[in-house]
């Protein structure tokens, strides 16, 4: 099909065509009503003032519509489906002038071209119709006496090209007030400057939530596993020679596992938004110690400052932080002792942990320090980590906002 002549064909232009006569419907009441008054206006000058009022009443009742969220609402459910334009849904919460006003705008064009359209086909589909009845010889009355340009009613075969014409020129005007609809959709009926911006705010929130989730679950469920790794490597070792170390070792596995579990079903609520999984504690810095022993590594943990009075969320993400730096030391330290260091100064957070590394080991493999990384930037820190002489060295500084 050549391409001039793929509207006369085309799905789209009939689905657009649709969404056009849509408006002439809603447009329909409007109309009777403008006659309505306009046949009081003509009638005797006494009645004149109470229409006027009546008329001024109507026209702010009917502007109403609009302005309305449901209307828009509507409006755009309708060019996505005939349209074809893709369009978001309206966001929830108060609507801005600006987006009203659009609103507005496009309610009132597709009201205009609506009428344009339905307009062409009262006109068109009977003359069209007439003057093929008379090209077949079917007597009318409408031709008698008809008189286009150079064409009377004898001129059957030409009055019924004038009319084929007049279809595919309502077909053709269709399909371009349909894509000029398409064009203006987004503009008018699209989300506004301040729905677009509050839009990304709320995916970055969305995306900063769940690279949270992630980290949270790569910490707690990494250092579960690399413990309890590591405790099922040294009992099995020693089974034979030492079974109540093997007990011991099984019983921090065990104790490993259920609070690893407990961390993930945590997590698990909150990926579903569970509100009685949202309201459960988080470890902090209030639990190092804990922390310190289930690594089952030797840590020489010194401590310095107010840690229990640290801001909440700062104290919650140093615990992470210490939780993953013991766990890259488990794996990279060989069972030598990790040196701790956790200390508020004025304002500041410090996290400082060293551990051996043997020659050729890469200590800053994994999604470990990366995870670091994140959180210490997203709380306006600074970090260091890489080796330092036999040593790997991870050095965090963290804005405490004062410790409370």
């Amino acid at each position: 099909m050549p391409a001039p002549l793929s509207p006369l064909v085309s799905g789209t232009t009939y689905r657009r065509g649709v969404h056009l006569l849509l408006g002439g419907v809603i447009l329909l009441p409007y109309l009777l009503l403008g006659v309505v008054f306009a046949d009081m206006l003509a009638g005797p000058r006494g009645g004149r003032t109470a229409a006027l009022l009546l008329l001024v009443a109507a026209a702010a009742i009917a502007a109403v519509p609009a302005f309305l969220r449901g209307t828009r609402s509507l409006e755009i459910a309708a060019a996505r489906a005939l349209l074809g334009v893709d369009l978001p849904d309206p966001p929830p919460g108060p609507v801005a002038r600006e987006t009203r006003v659009r609103g507005a705008l496009w309610y009132a064009t597709h009201l205009a071209t609506g009428g344009v359209v339905a307009g062409g086909l009262l006109v068109a589909v009977p003359m069209a119709l007439v003057f093929a009845a008379g090209w077949f010889g079917v007597s009318t009355d409408a031709t008698d006496g008809l008189r286009l340009g150079p064409l009377d009613e004898g001129d059957t075969g030409w009055l019924t090209l004038v009319g084929l014409m007049l279809l595919v020129a309502l077909v053709y005007a269709v399909a371009g007030l349909g894509a000029l609809a398409a064009l203006m959709a987004p503009v008018l009926l699209g989300p506004s400057t301040a729905e677009r911006i509050a839009a990304l705010e709320a995916r970055a929130a969305g995306l900063a939530e769940r690279n949270r989730l992630a980290r949270e679950l790569h910490d707690s469920v990494g250092h579960a596993l690399t413990v309890t790794t590591l405790q099922a490597a040294a009992a099995r070792e020693v089974l034979d020679a030492d079974p109540d170390f093997a007990k011991r070792a099984l019983s921090a596995i065990e104790e490993t596992g259920r609070a690893a579990m407990a961390e993930l079903d945590h997590m698990l609520g909150l990926l579903r938004d569970g509100p009685a999984a949202a309201r459960a504690p988080q470890p902090t810095l209030a639990d190092l110690d804990r922390l310190v022993a289930d690594a089952r590594i030797e840590v020489r943990l010194d401590r310095a400052g107010p840690l229990a009075d640290l801001p909440a969320v700062i104290s919650r993400e140093g615990y992470r932080i210490v939780q993953e730096g013991l766990t890259n030391a488990a794996r990279h330290a060989g069972g030598q002792p990790v040196a701790l260091r956790v200390a508020v100064a004025g304002e500041t957070l410090a996290i400082e942990l060293t551990n051996p590394v043997a020659d050729g080991a890469t200590a800053g493999g994994g999604r470990g320090l990366a995870g670091m990384r994140e959180r210490v930037t997203l709380l306006g820190g600074d970090m260091t980590a890489g080796r330092d002489g036999g040593v790997w060295r991870i050095a965090v500084r963290l804005p405490s906002g004062a410790a409370r």
